[in-house]
């Protein structure tokens, strides 16, 4: 073996380009797979994670108390199948004034669901108090909230202050507490919850099995079974909450791990080519092996240490790298997630890191075996003489075929050229296929995107947001009321519509979480663009709702469901699913919100200008019009859209040019094989301009080749992966962001295959070309 790596190692600094193209491809290679595999890694891992720390509840039951006995419902905890429980705990909502909501940092006015609860511990469901102290006497209350920064203590901490209920005695708020399950808004002592005059039970229990949706119902069915019927009012699966944190990270997840394939994809074919090159051009140098005794495995070794030593290096180093790109791909992707109280926090685990830096330079070894193999079995003689004499094959027919065909001279011999090589023509030509499937992938990926963050933010429809100053933020209140404010807005100049918006928190009956309704008054076409499916409102009584709020709440289009708020219930029925929105938001007109909240006013206008209006201008007249009417400009950035597209195009260009180092291998070694062809022709007039001619032309007929079979592979891809994004995310896209290919683009397409060759082979043949001809033929 030591004479294995002597060989080896002077092979590595022989062939610097060799050696420099494998650890830049594995580089490139290996930091796609880091930021595919991390981001696969952490999606479910902080809920598993959490849930388990603190034996969160398989499903969370909601029993009514005014048709089953509180023992009654405490015998389900011994039915077949539950292997913890907890409860019953009495629940009750009551109503949070809009003056104790603005005290309570996160929390909004509207129905409150508390729990009376002895302790913050037991078998399931356990609690974190990170702030304060339980609620173990009367007057006492603790919040769910966030374990967010000053909350604990500082003047924005609600530990100490008064909530005062309507028909209520005070209630002071001694403890901050975070949980997983999102069984309650708030929780006091059981002796606290009989003045609040609970209505319902709540059970939470931990199954034995219950890793699918079909055995929790079933496990559900079996714990219900022989109550009264009608008692059992609401459930909620551990597996809606989980889909709900990962909804966002898991729309990332399909085309990061679509890029991660084609890099390994690319990754093998590149080594492959290298190796196989390596091993044709070096036939002289086999034989030379052989002569001096090294044993038929032993070269083979020689060869595989040799792509082995940059592999390493590329995949520790590329590994490395990725860790440092994914860590603020992951924080952007988990933004603003959390698990009911808990916020999450991604970290990648150690396993994605150790495959990548040990798995690519494996795969690699594997790559280059085959060709590796083919200087097995070759005698020394033969080798030798394989290595100094040409090589008869089917190159000299098509030459002989393209010379009848009127092109230049050396357009006909560059496309004549790879038919030398088969072999290595194919393996160029894979190359760039996935090149081209991926720019494909990639810009149909960008146009929907695009197509989707204009929809979402209201592009063309919505210039201006003015917001109404409140009081209580110490902003100037506006002299015009809710209705006045509108109709001056309307009537500013340039002002084409004006919608009022504003928001109420509402109750669907049988749900412990408040839902939150967005009234829309006015505005003949406001926030149309985003509807996915469906119709949009036409009347009292609809609502619209986003894919995740369907997918929480269990609902499909048509269905109905009751709304309460303050006593008034309100019967409505899902007409439309829209693409944008969280779990807990719906719209509606403004009828429906003040049949729930009459007191509703709108917070805030939504204003389209007529075309080529400034929106500049208009602000500052809206300033002079009341000075309590807060213009904004209305950005039309969407967040996640940008995320997508410029991780898809750093990955892009990444692997284009893996693909285009791939071909630049090609040419330099073709160039090196042809050394004396090349002077021969210099030698009777071929001018170099000429020689860079024929060479770039050699590898664009493949790139051609590769355009043609890699556009169709692209589309595919994408039609793989848009589905799989869309049940990640729970997010519905309608067709017209779908269609994304046309005649124009995909002719574009198809050329890109040409330029990523003629990209790779431009170099290497311009140096081929400078080469004199004295040089050359020396050895003549």
């Amino acid at each position: 073996m030591s004479a294995v790596w002597r060989a080896s190692r002077a092979a590595v600094r022989r062939r610097r380009l060799q050696t420099t193209v494998i650890g830049v491809v594995v580089l490139a290679s290996s930091m796609a797979l880091v930021v595919a595999l991390g981001l696969l890694d952490v999606v479910s891992e902080p809920f598993d994670r959490l849930f388990g720390q603190a034996h969160g509840a398989h499903v969370v039951v909601t029993f009514d108390a005014a048709k089953v006995s509180e023992a009654e419902v405490a015998r389900s905890a011994h039915r077949p199948g539950v292997r913890a429980a907890a409860g019953p705990f009495p629940e009750a909502v009551v109503e949070m004034p809009e003056d104790a909501a603005s005290e309570m940092p996160g929390m909004g006015p509207g129905p409150l669901t508390v729990v009376g609860r002895a302790d913050p511990g037991g078998p399931v469901d356990r609690l974190d108090l990170f702030a304060g102290h339980w609620a173990t006497g009367p007057g006492q209350l603790v919040l769910a909230l966030p374990d967010a920064p000053g909350l604990r203590n500082g003047p924005h901490s609600p530990l100490g202050k008064r909530i005062h209920l309507p028909g209520q005695r005070p209630l002071t708020v001694v403890g901050l507490a975070a949980g997983v399950s999102s069984t309650a808004q708030a929780w006091v002592s059981p002796q606290q919850i009989t003045a609040l005059h609970p209505t319902t039970y709540q059970m939470l229990y931990r199954f034995d099995r219950a890793a699918t949706a079909r055995q929790i119902t079933a496990d559900t069915d079996t714990v219900t079974a022989g109550l009264p019927s009608g008692s059992l009012v609401a459930q909620q699966s551990y597996l809606t909450l989980k889909a709900q944190v990962a909804a966002e990270p898991n729309a990332f997840v399909p085309f990061l791990m679509a890029f991660g394939i084609l890099g390994l994809l690319v990754a093998v074919l590149i080594v492959g080519n290298v190796v196989s090159g390596a091993v044709v051009s070096g036939f002289r140098h086999i034989g030379v092996l052989k002569s001096l005794g090294f044993t038929p495995n032993q070269v083979v070794a020689v060869y595989l240490v040799m792509v082995c030593v940059p592999a390493t290096a590329g995949a520790v180093i590329g590994t490395a790298l990725g860790a440092v790109v994914a860590r603020p791909l992951l924080h952007q992707v988990f933004q603003g997630a959390s698990l009911g109280a808990v916020n999450v926090v991604p970290a990648i685990s150690s396993w994605v890191y150790a495959t990548t830096a040990l798995g690519m330079p494996l795969v690699v070894v594997l790559a280059a075996l085959v060709p590796a193999l083919r200087a097995h079995g070759l005698s020394a003689a033969r080798a030798i003489s394989a290595g100094s004499a040409p090589r008869a094959g089917r190159g000299p027919a098509v030459q002989r075929w393209l010379a009848g065909v009127r092109l230049p001279r050396p357009v006909t011999l560059g496309l004549g050229m790879p038919f030398a090589r088969p072999g290595r023509a194919l393996l160029t030509v894979a190359s760039v296929l996935l090149g081209v499937a991926t720019v494909t992938f990639a810009t149909g990926l960008s146009a929907t995107m695009v197509s989707y963050g204009d929809a979402v933010e209201g592009v063309g429809n919505v210039q201006s947001i003015v917001w109404r100053g409140q009081a209580r933020f110490d902003e100037t209140v506006p002299h015009h009321g809710d209705v006045a404010a509108q109709t001056l807005l309307r009537s500013l100049p340039h002002a084409a519509d004006v919608a009022g918006v504003g928001f109420a928190n509402v109750r669907m009956l049988g749900q412990s979480e408040d839902v939150t309704i967005m009234g829309l008054r006015g505005g003949r076409s406001t926030g149309q663009d985003d509807l996915a499916r469906g119709r949009w409102m036409r009347g009292p009584g609809e609502v619209v709702a986003s894919g995740r709020f369907l997918a929480k709440q269990g609902l499909r289009l048509g269905d109905s469901f009751t709304l309460s708020a303050a006593g008034r219930q309100e019967r409505v029925t899902l007409v439309g699913e829209v693409m944008s929105g969280p779990a807990d938001w719906m719209r509606a007109d403004w009828a429906t919100m003040t049949a729930l909240a009459p007191d509703a006013q709108a917070d805030q206008y939504w204003v389209r200008l007529t075309p080529g209006a400034d929106v500049g201008a208009y602000m500052k007249a809206v300033r002079a019009a009341d000075p309590g009417l807060h213009p904004t400009e209305k950005t039309s950035v969407n967040g996640g859209a940008v995320t997508v597209i410029s991780s898809a195009s750093v990955l892009t260009l990444m692997l284009t040019t893996v693909a285009a180092m791939g071909v630049f291998n090609t040419v330099v070694l073709s160039a090196r094989e042809r050394r004396r062809d090349l002077g021969m022709l210099k030698s009777i007039g071929m001018t170099p301009r000429q020689v860079t001619v024929m060479m770039v032309v050699s590898m664009a007929g493949l790139g051609l080749v590769g355009g043609i079979l890699g556009l169709p592979l692209g589309v595919v891809a994408y039609r793989v992966v848009i589905p799989m994004t869309e049940h990640a995310a729970q997010l519905t896209l309608p067709g017209r962001m779908l269609d994304v290919w046309h005649p124009g683009s995909m002719t574009l397409l198809v050329l890109a295959g040409v330029a990523i060759a003629a990209v790779g082979a431009v170099i290497p043949a311009r140096a081929a070309a400078r080469q004199t001809i004295a040089r050359v033929l020396r050895t003549e």
